[in-house]
């Protein structure tokens, strides 16, 4: 490469030039109250910066049982997702903080498994869906016991349980 290269200006891709190469690893990271959140996080965002990649987050507002009573069930669902607003803005800046970037964004209401379904089949930069487990006496919890049950044929792509038992060094190690 000779000197004059290096002074050219480089040229930007067309937005066609952009999507068509565009190879970026997201992966998608289920946000909830739960203590294994953090090791999924973990796991997701270390292996985004070491992959190039880019972390995803979706959060799932369950639908409210108060329909009856209108005007307490839109308190109730302003409240909820004023919650769910700042629990997804929390694990952005966690995400922030350990991938280096800013995460994508996903705030839905409904069924949780029929929401990361249809996010699924909508998104096809989601390349890997990262779950933590528990793995106490408990269970793993619902999410990854369905997706590793018969609902796992409707999944596209790859999922990835960290258990909870592992240590923050572990989970550097293997990302």
């Amino acid at each position: 490469m000779d000197e004059d290269d290096d002074n050219k200006p480089e040229t930007e891709a067309s937005p066609d030039e952009q999507t068509e190469g565009n190879t970026e690893r997201v992966m998608l990271v289920v946000v909830d109250e739960s203590e294994e959140l953090e090791i999924a996080l973990r796991y997701a965002c270390r292996r985004a910066r070491h992959t190039g990649g880019r972390v995803a987050l979706l959060y799932v507002l369950e639908r409210s049982e108060f329909q009856t009573w209108l005007g307490v069930g839109e308190l109730l669902a302003q409240e909820a997702r004023s919650e769910a607003e700042q629990l997804l803005q929390r694990a952005a800046k966690r995400v922030t903080e350990m991938a280096g970037s800013m995460p994508i964004l996903y705030l839905r209401e409904g069924v949780t498994n029929d929401v990361l379904f249809k996010l699924l089949e909508e998104e096809d930069s989601i390349s890997i869906l990262v779950l933590g487990a528990n793995t106490g006496p408990g269970g793993p919890g619902p999410l990854v016991s369905t997706l590793t049950g018969k609902s796992v044929g409707r999944l596209r792509v790859p999922v990835t349980i960290v258990p909870d038992n592992l240590t923050e060094e572990h989970i550097d190690a293997i990302s």
